[in-house]
């Protein structure tokens, strides 16, 4: 693990953090919380891990882990955090929305324990999809499902429809639109005014291991800013967003979608870990894989990538780490306190823009 510490050190932080939090309502709870083991029993050191915008969620799913909360419960009520901050115009409520102004939501997540899986894309008026797919884990045999159909589902379970659009988010897409082509029928707006040219990208991975060993994994967003409306990414793929092995680790990603799916990296940083690499060195690995598929546009003269990509991931002891194409940070739990961290990264400066 990237920070030695100590049994005494850790069983004091995790006491204060156990303390200083309430036993909380979970939704649909995959199983009531019970009782941890002694630690002298524990499998693993629990951690939980998360993209950099998931600082607060990495402290609750901590506190509920350490509380004996299910570790799937406990990553979704963490990345909930983020989908109901209209802030975080990259997830759930406020979310940018795509070329026609609407916000389409994506969302998976895998249970170690019960190697089953739940997603929805395309999910309209929803804020937390992340809670959608793990209804679908729950009570159906599907994995997947998207539209109209998954809002229905949702409804079904006493979900709320409604406006996802905040008047900030609405007004990022105004913008865009008004700049978008100089011979549009749309005015383009001074250029004094506060403008989003290029398209966004943003998501909460999140990936917890208990003192049980066991893992979940949970991806969520609100896709790529002015995306065609219909197009998914690589969140709600099991396999490419996120994905979970009970006997190996948890692993997701955040950043350009289309490439990630190429190489299915969730699944395949799983699997690297499965063969013995330490978390990081995972991470590191699918990038390569990644940058070596990338088509030619997709990179400068010098072979670098124009676009970002992140992978974070965890193993079955409690070794965490992250790994971006370019500097970036990620948020961890693991033990001590809630905190952010570099990742390591293939390549030290932006893509020119040749």
């Amino acid at each position: 693990m990237p920070d030695a510490l100590s049994r005494r050190d850790f069983l004091a932080s995790a006491a204060v953090g156990l303390a200083a939090s309430a036993a909380v309502d979970i939704p649909h709870a995959m199983r009531p919380p019970r009782p941890l083991p002694p630690p002298s029993r524990w499998a693993a050191r629990p951690v939980v891990i998360s993209s950099g915008n998931g600082l607060r969620a990495v402290q609750k799913a901590f506190d509920m882990i350490m509380q004996g909360a299910d570790t799937l419960d406990a990553v979704i009520e963490g990345v909930k955090i983020q989908e109901l901050d209209p802030k975080d115009n990259s997830v759930g409520y406020g979310g940018l929305p795509n070329a026609d102004g609407v916000v389409q939501l994506d969302a998976s997540c895998m249970h170690g324990p019960t190697r089953r899986a739940g997603a929805v894309g395309c999910l309209e008026g929803i804020k937390t999809p992340s809670e959608v797919a793990k209804l679908v884990l729950k009570y159906t045999n599907h994995i997947f499902l998207v539209g109209e159909g998954a809002k229905k589902f949702a409804l079904s379970y006493g979900f709320k429809e409604e406006d996802l659009l905040t008047p900030e988010s609405r007004e990022a897409w105004l913008h865009w639109r008004a700049n978008l082509n100089p011979n549009d029928n749309y005015l383009d707006l001074p250029d004094t005014m506060s403008v989003v040219v290029q398209a966004p990208t943003g998501t909460i991975n999140c990936d917890a291991v208990t003192p049980q060993g066991d893992l979940s994994s949970v991806t969520t967003t609100s896709g790529l800013a002015w995306k065609i409306p219909g197009r998914v990414g690589d969140s709600p793929i099991v396999g490419a967003g996120e994905y979970c092995d009970n006997d190996a680790g948890a692993a997701g990603s955040t950043g350009r979608g289309e490439s990630n799916i190429m190489v299915c990296g969730g699944f395949l940083t799983v699997e690297h870990m499965r063969r013995g690499m330490k978390p990081t060195d995972a991470c590191l690995e699918t990038l390569r894989r990644v940058v070596t598929l990338s088509e030619k546009r997709l990179l400068t003269a010098d072979g670098k990538p124009r676009y970002q990509l992140n992978f974070y991931a965890i193993n079955k002891r409690g070794e965490y780490g992250a790994a971006s194409l370019y500097p970036s940070h990620f948020a961890i739990h693991d033990g001590t306190q809630a905190k952010l961290q570099d990742t390591a990264h293939l390549y030290d400066t932006p893509a020119a823009n040749d």
